[in-house]
């Protein structure tokens, strides 16, 4: 079918689905530019965008909270009985079992780039870590490695960029010689893209021959994973369930045998990590059990601060669990998902987006939100699950998120290194290290373990002859 065919077929169904501005400019593009356009408005699925139109812009309705729900149950960071001392302790066996067999693969979402943190590239490429400053991809990388060697397997590694950082991450690792890991043993890929709308529900140009795109989510990443052919490689390979985190946390605890043998012999789908908030209103999901199923709900979901405040007799509040975007997922739970037909919910945002002006046909920058975008959430697949399970880890131990530069926040470059050192001297201290402190109690030194040394506080014990005295002021690294 040549240009002018394509071209009168796309402008019939741009007319069905009242979106024929798209071809406003088409007299002005060249043959490339042309086919270029085409491409982009074929591979639409024009009966979902309509939908989505009318569902999320046209007539948005908020559903609020279901009509019964609780507060989540979890497995407490440490056991509470003698049952469940014996319950971890095999969970942990077989964790160790699993990821010894290579049937535990590392899946990073890395789509953002370090913008909120004043930097030029993608998030994994900021550097963050106290000593050496390493990036948040070196961290993760060696952290894997170190995994590879204590657990005598060939790990797996799969990353989902964004299509913006995808050239660019890829001559990262090139250019780092992919961290030390075996580029075979990397697999990088794109996550998916949904278009962007005005408020009334038009498709924006970015350019006269491009649609206006951002990336769908991180809930996009299981729908990814199958797309990119990750999945059918996990299966190639015997890999049966996937540790998925974000990268910008530096803190993160990528294979946790516990983690993995609890989510095995519960036989669960998709299971989470969580944190017992800093307060009721931190913003973060809150774990809740809706008609049998896990499920997240945003902190701005809620009506009201009743609910968020309300306490147990003891005083700690109800909705105490916090998602922090840890999670353990079955290899064949994605691909059901996406048999099935791919269907997490969509959120929209209101966001600033550059357009193509129709009557100008010039590139318009809004100083104020104008647009609308869509995207999925990864934890929307919990209640999909036939079974999910959450356990509750201590924040000072796995999670440190690098979101923004403000030193006035919390999830800051400064807060995060203070963490990892604070990590590491804990560590340290376990095994009996002497770490020197300042009067107000303050660690006075600046430590950071490699991952070459210690992926978790056990791994300290046989190496204490390998750790020098540390004194006041001290800069150690350990590796």
């Amino acid at each position: 079918m040549d240009i002018q065919q394509r071209y009168v077929k796309v402008k019939q169904l741009l007319e069905k689905y009242n979106q024929s501005h798209l071809l406003t400019f088409w007299s002005q593009l060249n043959e490339k530019q042309k086919h270029n356009l085409l491409i982009q408005i074929e591979q639409l699925e024009f009966d979902r965008v309509e939908e989505n139109i009318n569902r999320y812009i046209k007539n948005p309705a908020f559903s609020g909270l279901p009509k019964n729900f609780s507060a989540a149950p979890a497995y407490p960071a440490m056991p509470q009985t003698a049952q469940q001392k014996e319950k971890y302790e095999k969970a942990k066996k077989l964790g160790v079992e699993l990821i010894s067999g290579g049937k535990v693969a590392a899946f990073v979402v890395a789509g953002g780039q370090g913008t909120r943190l004043g930097f030029d590239g993608p998030k994994g490429d900021f550097a963050v870590s106290p000593v050496k400053n390493k990036t948040l991809f070196r961290l993760s990388a060696e952290q894997i490695a170190a995994a590879g060697v204590k657990y005598n397997f060939q790990p797996r590694w799969y990353i989902m960029t964004s299509p913006l950082n995808y050239q660019q991450t890829l001559k990262i690792f090139k250019r780092n010689n992919f961290y030390g890991l075996e580029p075979r043993s990397v697999f990088i890929f794109q996550q998916g893209t949904e278009v962007n709308f005005s408020a009334d529900g038009k498709i924006l140009l970015a350019e006269k021959d491009t649609l206006a795109t951002s990336p769908d989510g991180h809930g996009g990443s299981l729908k990814a994973l199958y797309k990119s052919g990750a999945a059918i490689d996990m299966k190639d390979r015997g890999i049966e369930y996937i540790s998925y985190f974000q990268i910008d946390n530096p803190l993160i605890n990528i294979f946790d045998p516990l983690f993995i043998g609890l989510h095995a012999m519960d036989k669960a789908e998709m299971s989470s990590k969580a944190v017992v908030k800093t307060g009721p209103f931190e913003k973060v999901g809150n774990f809740c059990l809706v008609e049998g199923k896990i499920k997240v709900l945003e902190y701005s979901d809620f009506l009201g601060d009743e609910l968020l405040e309300k306490k147990n007799p003891d005083g700690s509040l109800i909705f105490s669990l916090g998602s922090i975007a840890i999670h353990i997922i079955s290899r064949v739970f994605i691909e059901q998902l996406n048999i099935k037909g791919f269907d997490l919910p969509y959120h929209k945002a209101l966001k600033e987006i550059s357009y193509m002006d129709l009557l100008s046909g010039h590139v318009i920058k809004p100083q104020k939100e104008n647009g609308i975008k869509f995207e999925m959430f990864v934890f929307d697949a919990l209640p999909l699950a036939h079974k999910s399970i959450i356990i509750e880890t201590l924040r000072s131990e796995e999670f440190a998120p690098v979101k923004e530069r403000d030193e006035e926040g919390t999830d800051n470059p400064a807060t995060a290194k203070r963490m990892m050192i604070d990590r590491a001297a804990q560590w340290l201290a376990q095994a009996g290290i002497k770490i020197p402190r300042k009067p107000d109690g303050s660690i006075d030194c600046r430590i950071e373990i490699a991952p070459s040394f210690a992926i978790c506080k056990e791994d300290i014990a046989n190496k204490k002859d390998k750790i020098p005295k540390i004194r006041p002021g001290d800069v150690i690294y350990l590796e």
